[in-house]
């Protein structure tokens, strides 16, 4: 992935739309680049590394561990990102990543991002709030799949 490649990759993500032009290279001159092939892990369950994953380009499953076999629980899109918490937290991962296919992922890492405080606060403020969102975002959609459950469960919402 060339340096064009990596920033249409960020203009286009989550993270990008809160960015104006003239970060989006700042912010991607600190990210790597991570190619991964179909079956191939970019991190397990309850590693502890910290790196912050978007996703440019193919598709990448994020997956648990379930009665001794792993099983998808979500699928990310182009322009998604994963790690939110852990990079934020250093907490353990809750779910790991393989990709499916082909995959590109642009990555962050704490210590690159947390050098652009001084230098660019309003983009670490405008990517900070980005996840927000995105945790925002994940959070509804978790309850709306909750209560369809429940509602099926419990037959009730006049649906079933």
């Amino acid at each position: 992935m060339n340096e064009a490649d990596k920033l249409h990759a960020l203009r286009r993500s989550l993270l990008g739309s809160e960015l104006d032009e003239a970060e989006i290279p700042v912010l991607a001159g600190q990210m790597g680049v991570a190619t991964r092939h179909d079956g191939e892990t970019l991190l397990i369950e309850g590693d502890e590394h910290r790196t912050l994953f978007l996703l440019a380009a193919g598709v990448i499953n994020v997956v648990k561990a379930v009665g001794g076999h792993e099983e998808t629980v979500y699928q990310l899109q182009v322009g998604e990102c994963a790690g939110t918490r852990a990079f934020v937290d250093g907490s353990p991962r809750k779910a790991g990543l393989r990709s499916q296919g082909d995959s590109t992922v642009l990555t962050l890492e704490p210590a690159a991002f947390e050098s652009l405080v001084d230098t660019h606060p309003r983009l670490v403020y405008k990517v900070m709030r980005a996840f927000f969102r995105t945790t925002h975002a994940n959070l509804m959609r978790m309850n709306l799949e909750s209560n369809e459950l429940r509602n099926y469960l419990l037959k009730t919402g006049g649906r079933y």
